[in-house]
């Protein structure tokens, strides 16, 4: 439960920027063109997953030679100065180009603690009870859930209630300062946790990142693989509300109760799902999943763009919740299975980060971007369609190359 109270709060700094990313467009990336705004917002969202990569190396390293509870005490830490950052720093009226370029460093650093947190969560989960790996794994999925429950209830709760000059003058940044002053409660219980039986009880290696690079080639490659649908679903709830609000017009209030529904589902949906992994497997539960995400997604967007309202838009949340949460739930577990315990964290943080990366960080770019490029408002469902058939390959790879059922 530490561990999934310290993720929930770290993941919330990160859905409430894509959240208000319509209003921080406005006060710190100005343009004549409101698109171009929005457009350097999101690119700024996807530009701070670069350093993922990099803190999927140092903080995994760190977590497979130090241990888990280490690992989590520093990503915790250092999310906290990214939205210190944020939530105190003057708008582009006041300070002028500083203020892109802090929003640019804060999100960076966030970057760079989220790359460690999915790998030392996920490795510190999974390894507390093995025989019972994909029902406590998903509560690293469940606590996203909440992540997106307690941005969605922000957004709101703060677009019903202000006008959108109070929104603009200092609305937005409630939610930032809600997580920065949770931040030392989430950093405290991670301090006291105990390690994992399962890492004290290994025999550790002194070159976690040789060994993953050099002899987890394929390792690497199957849980990327099997992480980008996952990904790619994830960051399109987060860009619904900017979907809801540019594409269908709908008011941002609506927007984000709707949203409220797909935390609800993940945070409750996920430990059944953990639970049926454990007794049918991950990858069935998985394959299912994915393929409906393949054959409903573009019905579903179809039926939203031709009736847009509230009542669509909650029927379309409550759906996506449903099959991604199907999806995701059990792939902590599969993605803990995938690696050995000595390189475990180094590897999921690895794979789960360059996927997201390529795939999940820039989505509310890429997406935002097919819309213009296409004139269709149906184009988020083909990036998730193509995203869909990678994984199902990946996951049919995966059961057959390492016998993972």
């Amino acid at each position: 439960m530490s561990a999934s109270i310290g993720n929930a709060l770290e993941w919330f700094d990160l859905v409430v920027y894509g959240f208000f990313a319509v209003t921080i467009s406005k006060l710190f990336f100005p343009t004549h063109d409101e698109t171009t705004s929005l457009l350097l917002t999101l690119g700024t969202f996807g530009v701070s997953f670069f350093m993922r990569p990099l803190g999927a190396i140092v903080i995994g390293v760190y977590a497979d030679r130090r241990g888990r509870r280490a690992a989590l005490t520093l990503s915790i830490l250092l999310m906290m100065v990214g939205t210190f950052i944020i939530a105190l720093l003057p708008t582009y009226e006041s300070i002028g180009l500083l203020a892109p370029l802090g929003i640019v460093a804060a999100r960076m650093i966030q970057g760079f603690s989220a790359g460690g947190e999915f790998g030392s969560a996920t490795a510190f989960l999974a390894e507390h009870a093995p025989q019972r790996r994909g029902f406590y794994a998903s509560f690293q999925v469940a606590s996203q859930g909440l992540t997106t429950l307690l941005a969605a209830g922000f957004g709101a709760l703060l677009t019903a209630t202000l006008t959108p000059e109070q929104m603009q003058s200092w609305g937005w940044r409630v939610p930032f300062l809600f997580g920065l002053a949770i931040g030392p409660v989430a950093y405290y219980i991670r301090r006291h946790v105990d390690e994992t039986p399962e890492f004290l009880h290994s025999e550790g290696t002194a070159t976690p990142l040789r060994d993953t690079l050099g002899h987890q080639k394929e390792r690497l490659l199957l849980a990327m693989g099997v992480v980008i649908v996952a990904t790619v679903s994830t960051y399109l709830v987060l860009y619904m509300p900017t979907y809801a609000v540019k594409q269908l017009g709908l008011p941002p209030s609506a927007a984000f109760a709707a949203t409220l529904a797909t935390g609800v589902v993940q945070m409750l949906f996920s430990p059944l799902v953990g639970h049926w992994s454990d007794r049918i497997g991950r990858i069935p539960l998985m394959q299912l999943a994915a393929a409906l995400l393949l054959a409903t997604i573009w019905p579903v967007f179809w039926l939203l763009s031709t009736y847009p309202s509230f009542g669509m838009m909650l029927v379309v949340q409550i759906m996506l919740g449903l099959m991604m949460t199907l999806y995701f739930g059990a792939l902590p577990a599969l993605a803990s299975e995938i690696f050995p315990v000595q390189t475990r964290t180094t590897g999921l943080s690895l794979s789960y980060n360059i996927a997201v990366t390529i795939f999940g960080g820039f989505a509310p770019f890429i997406l935002t971007w097919l819309i213009g490029a296409t004139g269709s408002k149906l184009a988020p469902s083909f990036y998730l369609i193509a995203c869909a058939a990678v994984s199902l390959f990946a996951l049919t790879r995966t059961r057959d190359r390492l016998g993972i059922r």
